[in-house]
């Protein structure tokens, strides 16, 4: 069926392929629904969006994001609860970022209706995907690329929109990690588009993180580019660290991305009386206040993750390792995973109902 709602073109599935998914074992952002979104930009517009069935992309050789990169994505999930009703968490603050992150590769903004309308439409069609119990969701991969056949160096003038949805589980099955602390390698440089959800970010990654997975390292805690002291990110995740009583994270810059889940944590700590300071912190420090016994947790947070506690770091060949003992962390994550699946009030109005 082929129908037009809200100038939006909708074309259903004829048969879903939902029956052949074992949902016990899925390997994270591999198995993908039944629908996806496309929206063109051309001639200086963008163009009406459709709902089809997933299906791949036809590029030209000459693409420009094959030779220049012009990409970037967003990463969101959708929550059933024990009632049935699906839910959306902060969905407006990936709506901006996003434009955000385009603004700064030249891509053209997404106009809110195709992005968020476009978006409940998707899980509308998909709802069954979604499985209802904590550690189960709809992992949502919102992205634009540049399309236009041209290996000129310089912004296209053609791009693609998508979104596309995967059901997950738990990112993390192994519970807590080790961590390698970067002495040569960086994620972003001042100037930069380290704040960006720029593709090119993610792949730079790859080869020091193999690197540190060879040494039994699970991730990287990355840092500046100008000293390497101080600690900016792990792996793909914000970070922080319970010293004494205090929560130190490192603020946001134009090298740090403004996670969407880290500004969440950082809002239930001081809802909960914890002390939370935004400021640079350096290896030095962190070394010192394991040394003094001071040094209670580290911990990421992230979209895929949600909170990750991690069990040690190495540094210049030696280990440290923390407490087993982390009830911050699990703490925060109970805290923001109860809003998420709608077990508890949300005070913040961070939930969106889609269903």
């Amino acid at each position: 069926m082929v129908f037009i709602a809200y100038a939006m073109h909708i074309q259903e599935i004829q048969k879903s392929k939902i029956h052949s998914v074992d949902f016990d074992q899925l390997t994270f952002g591999k198995t993908f629904t039944d629908h996806m979104l496309v929206c063109y930009f051309r001639n200086g517009e963008w163009q009406t969006p459709e709902i089809k069935p997933y299906q791949p992309f036809t590029l030209d050789p000459a693409s420009s994001v094959l030779h220049y990169g012009q990409a970037v994505f967003e990463g969101m999930k959708a929550f059933k609860d024990e009632n049935g009703q699906v839910w959306l968490f902060r969905p407006n603050e990936n709506y901006h970022r996003l434009n955000r992150s385009a603004k700064r590769l030249q891509i053209p903004e997404i106009p809110e209706f195709v992005f968020l309308e476009g978006l409940k439409k998707l899980i509308y069609l998909d709802q069954e995907w979604i499985k209802p119990g904590i550690g189960n969701s709809l992992y949502i991969r919102p992205f634009v690329f540049a399309s236009q056949a041209s290996v000129q160096a310089s912004a296209a003038t053609e791009y693609i929109f998508s979104i596309i949805c995967a059901p997950v589980k738990s990112y993390y099955t192994g519970g807590q990690i080790n961590v390698l602390v970067a002495e040569q390698y960086s994620r972003a440089a001042n100037g930069g588009v380290g704040f960006a959800k720029a593709a090119g970010n993610y792949a730079a990654q790859f080869y020091p993180t193999s690197e540190a997975q060879k040494n039994g390292f699970q991730q990287i805690i990355w840092t500046d580019a100008d000293t390497h002291e101080f600690l900016e990110e792990a792996g793909t995740m914000n970070i922080f660290f319970k010293i004494n009583e205090t929560l130190v994270t490192s603020p946001v810059s134009d090298r740090i991305l403004d996670g969407i889940t880290r500004k969440s944590i950082i809002t239930l700590a001081k809802s909960k009386g914890i002390k939370v300071e935004e400021r640079p912190i350096s290896i030095t420090e962190l070394k010192e206040a394991h040394q003094k016994g001071i040094l209670k947790e580290i911990f990421g947070s992230g979209t895929a993750v949600v909170v990750l506690p991690i069990h040690s770091f190495s540094h210049q060949g030696k280990s440290f390792t923390l407490s087993s003992d982390i009830p911050t962390a699990l703490m925060l994550k109970e805290a923001l995973v109860d809003i998420q699946y709608n077990r508890s009030e949300d005070i913040y109005n961070w939930r969106q109902i889609v269903i």
